[in-house]
């Protein structure tokens, strides 16, 4: 709580760490990406975990929702052994 600084919510799902964090433009859901390959979509009065979104290969570094708050833009950058970098972005409605 901004006002009085008290922990509303701790949000457990990620395997993890957590990269990023986003607030969607109406402030109800809360994004996170993590080194788990995951996106996460959090209801922010509830706490709850909406849904996860899968398919990326590496630790998710950046997520955001767009303007309208209708889609989620993630990006990811998976560094193996190989030196592979599959340098995704990746679009979710």
């Amino acid at each position: 709580d901004v006002e009085t600084g008290a922990e509303v919510y701790t949000l457990a799902g990620h395997s993890e760490e957590v990269f990023w964090v986003a607030f969607s433009p109406d402030g109800k859901r809360v994004l996170s990406g993590s080194s788990d390959e995951l996106v996460k979509i959090w209801d922010v009065e509830s706490g709850a975990e909406v849904c996860t979104l899968t398919g990326h290969s590496g630790g998710v570094n950046s997520v955001a929702f767009s303007p309208d708050g209708q889609h989620v833009v993630s990006g990811s950058s998976d560094n193996l052994l190989s030196g592979h970098s599959d340098n995704l972005v990746k679009i979710w409605d």
